[in-house]
């Protein structure tokens, strides 16, 4: 062994137990067992990290789902209130045609109580000049009757049947009842009979 192999050899030996020596202070020991720790720490962190982020998941999920439902019942409320909205429009459209026609029926009746109104004035004018001429004529008429009855002496009752002819012949002597049926009677008839009546006598 030369000198040289034998510094070199002196030296990796001087080495070896300065190495052991260190390994032996350093406690390494320790660290490993303070390493595994630490590991087993990031482990439980990563497995508790998992699980948070699987019930996050099923969570989003499950957000999901309860969303998508909510949605389809808005969707399935949307096309209910579109029904609802087209019928309201349809009677809005009903009503408006009944209203339409309730304004024509109204203008109707306007023009039928202008109409009435109208006949009514013609008729009140009528009834005015009935009522002019029934004052001239009544009075005439009241007249002839009077005087027939003083010439004739027939005193005629009012207010029998139409078809009766009732009254009293007052003659000089006795009266006389007078009932004649128009039915049974021509009008000339009639009139003989009560002609025969009267007197001729002046």
């Amino acid at each position: 062994m030369s000198q040289n192999d034998a510094l070199h050899y002196s030296d990796l030996e001087n080495t070896g137990k300065a190495l052991i020596e260190l390994i032996e202070s350093s406690k390494a020991e320790d660290a490993l067992r303070a390493a595994r720790k630490k590991q087993q720490a990031l482990f439980d962190h990563h497995t508790e990290a998992k699980k948070t982020v699987t019930e996050l998941l099923n969570s989003l999920v499950h957000s999901e789902e309860v969303v998508g439902q909510k949605l389809l019942d808005l969707e399935g409320q949307k096309s209910q209130m579109m029904r609802e909205l087209e019928k309201v429009e349809q009677e809005v459209q009903q009503s408006l045609a009944q209203s339409h026609t309730l304004d024509s029926e109204i203008q109707f009746l306007q023009r039928e109580l202008e109409r009435l109104k109208d006949g009514e004035k013609e008729i009140q004018a009528l009834q005015q000049e009935v009522d002019e001429d029934t004052t001239e004529v009544i009075p005439s008429a009241i007249y002839l009757a009077q005087l027939y009855c003083k010439v004739t002496r027939i005193k005629l009752e009012l207010g029998t049947e139409p078809h009766i002819v009732r009254g009293v012949h007052y003659g000089p002597d006795l009266a006389t009842p007078i009932n004649i049926d128009t039915s049974r009677c021509s009008p000339c008839q009639v009139t003989d009979e009560l002609w025969s009546l009267v007197s001729t006598d002046w």
